[in-house]
């Protein structure tokens, strides 16, 4: 209707039948494809801090959400944190239910102001403790992809 004629009154425009080809392209952004990068390449964790506020973020942003401050610090963080909270969930993304349960923690990275929510493996439910120190678990280097899954998991920290 609006292509063959012009539309003088919105509401009389009710759907379109049909399909619209739609492309999308997400990135993970500046920081974002540095961090991953970083932990396909090499296996470990960047993140910035602000300079302004010595705010310490990761996963690491281009500049200070709190003062705008560009950041252009760059840190290697250990591959280890503390629990900060965590959650049991038995329905997936696609909202079925999960044949077994899965534990997503908050864990404070070592070093940093902020928290990365992944998945946590190698622990039953009763062993689980907030304040526990965890470590992440990496896919073998031949097997990264340069995204948030080459972190298979966080698992307690092994005491050597």
């Amino acid at each position: 209707m609006g292509v063959i004629k012009k539309v003088e009154d919105l509401r009389i425009i009710k759907g379109w039948l049909g399909e619209l080809p739609v492309e999308s392209l997400y990135t993970a952004g500046i920081a974002g494809e540095r961090f991953f990068q970083a932990i396909k390449e090499r296996g470990v964790f960047l993140a910035t801090r602000c300079p302004e506020c010595d705010f310490v973020f990761l996963p690491p942003k281009i500049y200070c959400e709190f003062c705008f401050a560009s950041l252009d610090e760059w840190l290697e963080i250990p591959n280890r944190g503390i629990l900060e909270s965590y959650t049991i969930l038995f329905v997936g993304p696609d909202g079925k239910r999960l044949r077994e349960p899965e534990i997503v923690g908050m864990i404070n990275m070592e070093g940093t102001s902020t928290v990365l929510i992944h998945r946590l493996g190698e622990l039953k439910l009763d062993e689980i403790e907030v304040g526990m120190t965890l470590e992440a678990v990496l896919k073998p280097k031949e097997k990264r992809e340069g995204n948030i899954n080459d972190i298979l998991y966080f698992r307690p920290q092994e005491i050597i």
